[in-house]
């Protein structure tokens, strides 16, 4: 018996067809291939709460860009739900 060693995350629809968009033409072979590699990324940089060496107000316009890029949530869409 052998063991899949991978697991599904879901991503919302649009946030997936942006990304494939996003990849054309960059080398990767699929939206899966970029997202592990930017997940890759990310987590070689150890612990999420270390001193990033960022400004506040910094740390902040990086938040809102994630948020309108659809990577993180605002939290509104739990308030409606």
């Amino acid at each position: 018996m052998t063991l899949d060693k991978r697991v599904t995350i879901k991503i919302p629809r649009h946030l997936y067809d942006k990304l494939k968009e996003m990849i054309k033409g960059t080398g990767f072979g699929s939206v899966n291939e970029f997202i592990v590699y930017v997940m890759r990324d990310i987590a070689s940089g150890g612990r999420l709460d270390q001193e990033t060496g960022l400004s506040k107000q910094e740390i902040d316009l990086i938040r809102k860009r994630l948020i309108a890029l659809g990577y993180l949530s605002n939290g509104k869409e739990e308030e409606n739900r």
